[in-house]
C-alpha cells in the first residue's frame, strides 16, 4: 500500500519531536500534529516554566543571606505579572525553536487534533481530512488529574497555575508528589501563605524515607503548613474567597486558590486507539514491549502515555530508540535502570538508584547492605545563619559494594547527581568513590569522604 507518510507522529512533545526528526534524518517522510503548543508538558507547562518560577522565589532566601556577608538589601518586592511575562517570553522562544528544529529537519507539522480511525489512518481536525501512515507513534503524554468531589470544578491544575494573572496570597495544594511539593516552595518563596494538603502518612511517596522526612521538617521550617493524613472534602465559595474543608473532621481553611496536584494520567481518551484495537493498561496506558511497540504492528508509542518513567529526558531516549529501531534496523531499546532525577522542593533533591527501603529487598543479592549518611550544615549557612542542613547518603551493598543509591538534599543537588549518576551507571563500587579525592570545599565533597557505615 502507498502511503501518504512513513511516520506520522501525534503529540509535539519532547519524546514525539525527537523520534521524529530522527526518523526524518534517516529520510522517512514524516508528520506530526500537535493540537496545542509545540514542546509538550515540559517546554509549555512543566519542568522549563516550573523550573524559572523556582530561581524567582529562591531570590527572597538569598536577600535574606546576604545580610550574614555584610549586604545590605533595602525595601524589595515581587511583581507577579513581570515575571509571568519574562516566563511566557521564554517559553514562546523555545516553543519557536522545537517547531524550527522539526521543520528543519524535514518534519510537516500540522496544528490540530490528531485521533486514529484505524492502524493506518489518522483524522486530522482542522480540515477533517484522513492521512495514512506506515507507522504511526502516539508520543500524547499525560494530563493531570482530579477527583470528583463536591466544588472539585473550583480547583486548578499545572496546567493553569502557570497563567495565574496574580499570584495567591493564600493558596491549599493538594497532593504529596513532587509537583505539589514543588510549588508548594515556590509560592512560599514567592510570600504566599501556603498549605500543603496530602492523604498519606508523610510527602514524596516512592522516594527514600530519610529524604522524604529531611525534606518535609525543612518545608515546615520554612512556613510551609504540610497537613498529612487527611483529605479535601468539599470546595466552598467563589474566586478569591474559597473555604477548603478537610476530611476526618481535620477542619477548614481559607484560601483564594486551591491547586490540585494528585498526580498525572496517560492523555489517551478520545484519541481513538480503540478503533486501531491499541490495547491500553487500567490507568489509559498505552501498553508497549521494551521497545516501545505496542500489540498492534503498525502502532508504536513513548513517553508519559505509556506511564513508564514520567520523565523528559526518559522520553527523549525512548522517542530516539524507537526510530533507531523503525527506521534505521538498529533494534534499540531505551534504559530505565539507574535514571537520575532532580526534585526541585526547597530544598532541593537529586537521586539515582534504590532508596534504603528499596535496596533491603535486594540485600540478599548483595550480601546486605550498608548505609553511609551524613546531615550537616553547608558553609554557606555559616555566615547566613540558616540552620538548614544538607544531607548525602549512600546505599551500598554490603559484599558486592556496589553504590546502589545515592541521594542529596541541599543547594545544586540536582547538578550533583548528574555526576554521580555517571559513576553509578558504570558501576561504580564504594571503594571508587573512596578513592576519588574531594573537592574542597564543596557540598559534594561528602558524598566521597564518607568512610564508617552509619548502619
Amino acid at each position: 500500500m502507498d502511503y501518504d507518510y512513513d511516520l506520522f507522529v501525534i503529540g509535539g512533545g519532547s519524546g514525539g519531536v525527537r523520534a521524529a526528526r530522527v526518523a526524518a534524518s534517516h529520510c522517512a517522510r514524516v508528520a506530526m500534529a500537535e493540537e496545542y503548543r509545540m514542546g509538550g508538558t515540559c517546554v509549555i507547562r512543566g519542568c522549563v516554566p516550573k523550573k524559572l518560577m523556582v530561581y524567582a522565589s529562591g531570590f527572597a532566601e538569598a536577600f535574606e543571606d546576604a545580610a550574614g556577608f555584610g549586604w545590605t538589601v533595602g525595601e524589595r518586592s515581587h511583581d507577579w505579572s513581570a515575571l509571568i511575562a519574562a516566563k511566557d517570553k521564554e517559553i514562546t522562544r523555545l516553543e519557536g525553536a522545537y517547531t524550527r528544529n522539526a521543520e528543519a529537519s524535514g518534519v510537516e507539522i500540522h496544528r490540530t487534533r490528531a485521533t486514529l480511525t484505524g492502524p493506518n489512518s489518522i483524522h486530522l481536525a482542522d480540515h477533517g481530512h484522513e492521512v495514512t501512515a506506515k507507522t504511526i507513534l502516539v508520543a500524547t503524554g499525560g494530563t493531570p488529574f482530579v477527583p470528583d468531589f463536591e466544588g472539585s470544578h473550583h480547583a486548578i491544575t499545572s496546567n493553569e497555575v502557570f497563567d495565574l494573572t496574580a499570584r495567591p496570597s493564600r493558596i491549599v495544594i493538594v497532593g504529596g508528589g513532587y509537583i505539589a511539593s514543588e510549588f508548594a516552595g515556590i509560592f512560599n518563596g514567592l510570600g504566599s501563605k501556603v498549605t500543603q494538603v496530602y492523604r498519606g502518612g508523610q510527602i514524596l511517596r516512592g522516594f527514600d524515607d530519610e529524604v522524604r522526612t529531611h525534606v518535609a521538617d525543612a518545608m515546615q521550617a520554612r512556613g510551609i503548613d504540610i497537613r498529612c493524613m487527611t483529605d479535601v472534602e468539599k470546595i466552598t465559595g467563589t474566586p478569591g474567597n474559597y473555604t477548603v474543608t478537610l476530611t476526618g473532621g481535620a477542619g477548614e481553611i481559607e484560601a483564594d486558590c486551591v491547586m490540585y496536584a494528585t498526580g498525572r494520567i496517560p492523555n489517551t481518551e478520545g484519541l481513538g486507539l480503540d478503533k486501531a484495537g491499541v490495547a491500553l493498561g487500567p490507568r489509559g496506558e498505552v501498553l508497549v514491549d521494551a521497545l516501545s511497540r505496542t500489540n498492534v504492528p503498525s502502532v508504536w508509542a513513548v513517553g508519559d502515555v505509556t506511564d513508564r518513567m514520567a520523565l523528559t529526558p526518559v522520553a527523549i531516549r525512548e522517542g530516539q530508540a524507537f526510530a533507531e529501531t523503525v527506521f534505521a534496523g538498529v533494534e534499540t531499546r531505551a534504559d530505565h535502570a539507574i535514571v537520575p532525577t532532580a526534585i526541585f522542593t526547597q530544598p532541593e533533591i537529586g537521586t539515582c538508584g534504590m532508596s534504603e527501603e528499596e535496596a533491603h529487598g535486594v540485600a540478599e543479592t548483595h550480601g546486605g547492605i550498608e548505609i553511609y549518611s551524613a546531615a550537616f550544615r553547608p558553609m554557606m549557612n555559616t555566615l547566613s545563619g540558616r540552620d538548614e542542613r544538607m544531607l548525602m547518603k549512600l546505599v551500598v551493598g554490603k559484599e558486592s559494594r556496589k553504590v546502589l543509591g545515592c541521594h542529596v538534599v541541599g543547594h545544586a543537588a540536582g547538578e550533583m547527581i548528574q555526576m554521580a549518576g555517571v559513576a553509578m551507571k558504570m558501576g561504580a563500587t564504594k571503594e571508587d568513590f573512596d578513592r576519588t579525592v574531594a573537592v574542597h570545599p564543596t557540598a559534594a565533597e561528602e558524598l566521597v569522604t564518607m568512610k564508617t557505615p552509619t548502619r
